[in-house]
């Protein structure tokens, strides 16, 4: 056999290897949600997710933590979205590509793979105690804001440079500027893929629970936060809670709890990638 023929043989077994390692994820993933929901769905109803937390598990509730996710999970974007996208936008089309540059971009690229308990360390000592925000959303909304950034700046990144050169090139021809070249043609071409680089960026977010409670989410909260100062807890950390417990009712709590946390993921990102879709058919080309 030639080199073609093992090139051949070679290619079609890794997409053979790739076929089967996907369809055996989505087998494993597929019985783990089947036993959630077969476990969790008859316990949610209003009343479990309108009430409190609780020691009993059949009038516990997630209705504290559930708006603590909303509340974090705002806070945050509105915090990472734009830092991310104009740190993004710097550093592809103004910085220089010089040795420091080059530095910067691999630290930014190694921040990505830190864990997460590390950033609740960071948030822990510079928001909680340094600048005394406490154990309020708003430390834990800028500790995920930390973890999501270098999501959002490689992402959108990749995503200025899928821009074709020739659109940077007839709108300089027209006479515009660098900014209103990158504000109005490389941005709105962009944006598809930017928001794709967010969604990943909220769905990881969405369910840490470790940088969170080291930097000071509570297990126990007996009221819904109604401000960034307010102490909160979040889903994970109350499905954490409960799957701790002793108690076998508790399990089904945490069960109802999760698929409230994959509805919420889903809305989220179906939200965000219906968005997505619009301005990509709006903005084609």
């Amino acid at each position: 056999m030639n080199y073609r023929t093992y090139k051949r043989i070679g290619d079609r077994s890794f997409k053979i290897f790739g076929l089967l390692v996907t369809l055996s994820g989505l087998l494993v993933l597929g019985i783990f949600i089947f036993q959630i929901v077969q476990k969790g769905f008859g316990r949610i109803s209003w009343q479990f997710l309108t009430s409190l937390p609780s020691r009993f598990p059949e009038k516990a509730g997630i209705f504290t933590a559930l708006m603590g996710t909303v509340w974090i999970m705002f806070l945050t974007a509105l915090i990472a979205i734009p830092v991310g996208i104009m740190a993004a936008v710097y550093l592809e089309e103004y910085a220089r590509q010089n040795r420091w540059g080059r530095i910067l971009e691999i630290n930014i690229s190694n921040l990505a793979g830190v864990p997460s308990i590390i950033y609740g360390i960071l948030g822990l000592e510079v928001f909680s105690r340094t600048m005394g925000l406490g154990n309020s959303l708003l430390t834990g909304s800028l500790t995920l804001s930390l973890l999501i950034l270098p999501i959002i700046i490689v992402s959108t990144r990749e995503a200025l440079r899928a821009v074709p050169l020739s659109l940077r090139e007839g709108s300089y021809a027209l006479g515009a500027t660098k900014w209103q070249t990158i504000y109005r043609l490389i941005l709105p071409s962009a944006l598809g893929n930017i928001l794709t680089g967010v969604i990943l960026a909220l769905s990881r977010a969405v369910g840490e629970a470790a940088p969170l409670i080291v930097a000071g989410a509570l297990v126990y909260v007996p009221f819904a936060p109604s401000s960034p100062m307010d102490n909160y807890s979040v889903l994970p950390i109350q499905i954490f809670n409960w799957v701790s417990r002793p108690q076998l009712a508790f399990e089904t709590n945490a069960a109802a709890g999760i698929i409230i946390l994959l509805i919420f993921t889903f809305l989220m990102n179906g939200i965000a990638i219906f968005y997505r879709n619009k301005m990509q058919k709006k903005l084609k080309w």
